[in-house]
């Protein structure tokens, strides 16, 4: 039996303006909000109880949910009541992750640095415990400033102390300890020589430069692939780009991230469109109101963005995109998904109109959905996708699922050449919905 989704999804609710009252603090994280009282003509001296509404049945057939075209408003009253919870959670002795974690799914209000202080608990990067705030900061950002000393040193610099190793610094003592003087080697034709004339020395040099070479053509090609993606970064915003000082020190923070990940993780180096993964964290920590975090949001955002690429690292490595554990059997296990869901819109797609998921999905599950909306929409798209403990795939993934289901109606009607567009050109859309029919997705499959 082809299995329908089912009829909450075209609720029409979700095509209604949403209600100035915040919802009940102790709902679910994606709870249905109360549908919009009724007006009435007269009211009546004893007015009946309000009838029970009830979701109806998962398997009954919908049509597909209109609203698409609506944007993600929250009332403010709800974003004070949120910021407020978030607050009473962050000033504990201990954060309760799991409390934090049920809050912050629900969005993080864009106020007080909030977002930036829970994405840094939700990321591991800071512990539960706040006494430890400080000296876990402090011993990151020195750690980071070493890294930069380490592997950001000038290459002409490097390369003079390859290619000439006699020269020393007058101020380096322990030159001279390391570096053996002609008169102490009694053998000229010794391996361990260093005389010029030396055939062993000679050789030893040759292979030392040219290894050196190609390490550093190497590096070249990846800080170009750096660079150029990186000034690609966003440019409908002023953040990142444009000829302002603050653009450039922000656009040279980011190649300084990526290019130390890149040196420091050589399995993974540096893959196109991990600068989308960066910006967005980059970009919270920068904007937090405390002046002393927003002059580390560089390393802030290095620490982060590594515990952010260790659950997905292996979508990045090509040598694993046919294994278990690479990028398509994870673009496979969404076509699952969507078939266990709604296995009429899995067949028109991938057996009636022949739309290989690669072709949407790979650039959705890669960047965690940054390239498919406006960039405040992604940011509470990543709220709800790090408060996931087991890690953002599999809520991307259900996320995913939702998406299409959303546009079932479009998708139905359509062929290979206009699904395709769509779907690499998501609409509009209403993103606390789509964050509700993700959820039941993993309600449902539970």
């Amino acid at each position: 039996m082809v299995k329908k989704v089912p009829d909450w999804l075209n609720s029409s609710l979700w095509s209604s303006s949403q209600s100035s009252s915040p919802p009940s603090t102790a709902a679910s994280p994606f709870q249905q909000p109360s549908r919009p009282l009724r007006h009435a003509a007269t009211i009546p001296s004893e007015p009946p109880p309000p009838p029970v509404v009830q979701d109806p049945p998962l398997t009954q057939i919908i049509e597909d949910s209109p609203i698409e075209e609506h944007g993600d408003v929250f009332p403010s009253g709800y974003d004070v009541t949120r910021q407020a919870q978030l607050l009473a959670e962050l000033s504990k002795k201990v954060v309760d992750m799991s409390e934090l974690r049920s809050r912050a799914c629900q969005g993080i209000p864009d106020a007080a640095g909030i977002r930036s202080t829970v994405w840094k608990l939700l990321l591991g990067y800071l512990p539960p415990d706040r006494g430890l705030w400080s000296s876990e900061l402090a011993k990151k950002r020195s750690q980071y400033k070493q890294f930069k000393e380490e592997i950001l040193m000038n290459p002409s610099e490097i390369t003079r102390k390859m290619y000439n190793p006699t020269i020393c610094d007058t101020d380096d003592a322990d030159c001279g300890r390391v570096l053996l003087s002609r008169s102490e080697i009694t053998h000229g034709e010794h391996p361990l020589s260093l005389g010029k004339t030396s055939v062993w020395n000679q050789f030893f040099q040759a292979v030392v430069k040219q290894i050196f070479t190609l390490c550093i053509l190497q590096d070249t090609e990846i800080i170009n692939q750096i660079d150029r993606d990186v000034k690609r970064t966003h440019p409908d915003m002023h953040f990142f780009c444009g000829d302002s000082q603050f653009a450039k020190s922000n656009q040279e923070a980011l190649k300084n991230v990526l290019i130390i990940f890149a040196k420091l993780n050589p399995g993974v180096r540096y893959v196109q469109g991990m600068n989308e993964l960066l910006a967005p964290l980059f970009y919270v920590f920068k904007n937090d109101p405390d002046e002393e975090n927003a002059a580390f949001a560089e390393a802030d955002a290095f620490f982060c963005f590594v515990e952010l690429l260790s659950g997905l690292r292996d979508n990045f490595v090509q040598q694993l995109d046919n294994s278990v554990v690479g990028i398509r059997s994870t673009i496979t296990r969404l076509s699952q998904l969507l078939r266990e869901h709604d296995e009429e819109l899995w067949r028109h797609l991938e057996v009636t109109s022949k739309v290989n998921p690669q072709f949407y999905a790979f650039r959705w599950i890669t960047l965690l959905l940054t390239q498919e909306f406006n960039f405040a929409d992604s940011l509470h798209i990543w709220d709800t996708l790090l408060s996931d403990p087991d890690g953002p795939q599999e809520t991307l993934l259900r996320v995913c699922c939702a998406m299409l289901v959303l546009v079932r109606k479009r998708l139905l009607a359509g062929d290979f050449t206009s699904n395709l567009k769509l779907l690499q050109n998501y609409p509009t859309t209403n993103i606390s919905h789509l964050l509700y029919v993700a959820n039941k997705f993993g309600v449902q499959s539970v």
